[in-house]
């Protein structure tokens, strides 16, 4: 999408340089070519909305064989205008076991409300059929038009894979305020039924993409009593951006067999140092899903109890999925150049680590400062004590990567600038901060804040 001078996108960039000059500066900087980086040519357009390119910390698409008991397939509904695959279905072999958690947004979506209703119920999570995926139409703060949208889509294809509509699972990510049209996606219900594939992981990952530059998906191996058992996983998400959870869908089906109860135990075990500890701008949607199934069908016994050793194996490898979805989030967050982790050591207590890490990953003076690979470190000790955590000022100690720049309260006697500069210009930077004040400590993943993120956010209908 070729920019003029008219642009939405540009005009907001103009009033934010002009109101806030030094974030300004800061995102000028970040986007200035220079020396090799000049030279580099731009990404190729990426696959989800037009015009976008793919995010330069993009990974590639990993090798996902198939997971026994599920089938997937792909088709264009419509809900954009340009060509492109915006449902995606699963299939579930009888008897698949599902969880999920979902935002904490106060103004849940339509699909949201559908699935926490019926994973609730007394039988649920126990015979999961079928999801369905739209991209494009968020159908949240849509009233009873939305909700009755939603059941006539888990009716019509529970007619279609022969199960209840309590076994069909819904999720839907786009712009809000718009009821979902239902008939574009019972449309396409032939065609789907048509396409189903085990082999689809790849049309899964595309599928659900909105402003995402790159699909993202994630595969691991686990063992349950001597059999092997596959987890695999996909998610989309760049924007809106913040735990509990994110604008983020994601689904992971492994085959193995698993009691609904031990899954959302496992599944609320690992999204909180997983997807809940991610952030691209402090944002919460409406629409945030995470569902977790397992289909039965690698042969390993059934695990009906949470705390069953022969778990630890694949909890391990539960945690890797997920983990490698959220890192990928933040790769893929709106205009971002650098990936970063923030980590916060001698903490009052856990839920302290995580508030003051999350203030600093949140901070769009942090962030920009990263944007233009500048190390102020003044704006780590502004977010740290803003939150009015237990903070033991004249023993604070911060680092960038290997780089010591304060210690016990005060600039470090050894700061060597032009070494700190040096590794500011990586695309992956690590920022620590030991708040002296205990010994809890937590870990929030963010990206910097550059002039992409606006424009990409300034004309996001069009």
């Amino acid at each position: 999408m070729t920019k003029t001078p008219s642009s939405t996108g540009q005009k907001i960039e103009h009033v934010f340089e002009k109101a806030l000059d030094p974030f300004a500066t800061a995102l000028k900087r970040a986007t200035r070519p220079s020396g090799a980086d000049a030279a580099t040519p731009t990404p190729a357009p990426a696959a989800g909305k037009p015009g976008l390119a793919v995010s330069p910390l993009a990974v590639p698409f990993p090798t996902i064989p198939p997971i026994g008991g599920v089938e997937i397939a792909t088709a264009r509904a419509g809900f954009y205008k340009h060509e492109r695959d915006d449902l995606v279905v699963f299939r579930f072999a009888r008897g698949t076991s599902c969880a999920g958690v979902f935002t904490r947004h106060k103004i849940g979506s339509a699909p949201v409300d559908w699935c926490k209703k019926h994973l609730a119920g007394a039988e649920g999570g126990k015979d999961v059929r079928a999801l369905v995926v739209n991209a494009g139409c968020a159908n949240a703060f849509t009233g009873k038009a939305g909700a009755d949208a939603a059941r006539r889509t888990a009716s019509e294809v529970a007619k279609r894979f022969g199960c209840r509509q309590r076994d069909v699972m819904l999720a839907s990510t786009g712009v809000i305020g718009v009821v979902l049209d239902e008939k574009k996606i019972v449309a396409k219900l032939p065609e789907i039924e048509q396409g189903l594939d085990a082999d689809a992981w790849a049309k899964a990952g595309r599928g659900i993409m909105t402003t995402d530059t790159f699909p993202k998906g994630s595969y691991a191996e686990a063992e349950i009593e001597g059999y092997k058992v596959r987890i695999a996983g996909v998610a989309k998400g760049s924007g809106m951006i913040a735990p509990d959870m994110a604008t983020m869908l994601a689904f992971i089906v492994t085959d193995a067999d698993i009691h609904p109860n031990v899954l959302q135990a496992l599944l609320g075990l690992h999204v909180r140092t997983t997807f809940n500890s991610v952030t691209v701008d402090g944002d919460t949607s409406t629409n945030d899903t995470a569902l977790l199934f397992a289909t039965g069908a690698s042969g390993a016994p059934r695990i009906g109890r949470v705390g069953d050793r022969r778990l630890k194996s694949f909890s391990a490898a539960l945690d890797k999925v997920m983990l490698d979805l959220a890192h990928q989030l933040v790769r893929d967050g709106e205009g971002a150049t650098k990936f970063v982790k923030v980590t916060v050591d001698g903490a009052a207590s856990p839920a302290s680590a995580r508030k003051l890490a999350k203030s600093i990953a949140d901070s769009p003076l942090v962030k920009t400062a990263i944007a233009g690979q500048d190390a102020n470190w003044g704006r780590v000790v502004m977010a740290v004590g803003k939150t009015e955590e237990p903070v033991d000022r004249d023993r604070l100690a911060i680092k960038f990567g290997p780089n010591v720049a304060a210690v016990d309260g005060a600039p470090s006697p050894t700061y060597d600038e032009a070494a700190m500069s040096a590794y500011m210009k990586n695309p992956e930077i690590d920022i620590t901060v030991d708040v002296a004040s205990g010994r809890a400590s937590a870990t929030v993943w963010t990206c910097d804040l550059t002039k992409g993120y606006i424009e990409i956010n300034g004309d996001y209908r069009s």
